[in-house]
């Protein structure tokens, strides 16, 4: 599940949910300090899927991703 400031949340699967990081990623003018030093914006989406739920793109705007299980009806 992402969610963005003043969007809707949505659910996502793992792979668009790295692809939508890499996009939000690649939107900053810099990535953050402790993100820079990896190779690439593919890089740096891993390791907050792995490492992190939110990430700050300006000051007081913040997106959010949350993994979540989903049971098929009446399981």
């Amino acid at each position: 599940m992402v969610l963005e400031p003043a969007a809707e949340e949505r659910i996502l699967s793992a792979e668009e949910t790295r692809l939508w990081l890499i996009d939000q990623l690649g939107r900053l003018e810099r990535p953050p300090a402790d993100l820079a030093s990896l190779g690439g914006l593919a890089a740096q989406a891993e390791r907050l899927l792995d490492t992190a739920c939110e990430l700050e793109l300006e000051p007081g705007r913040t997106i959010q991703w949350f993994a979540v299980r989903l049971e098929p009806p009446g399981g």
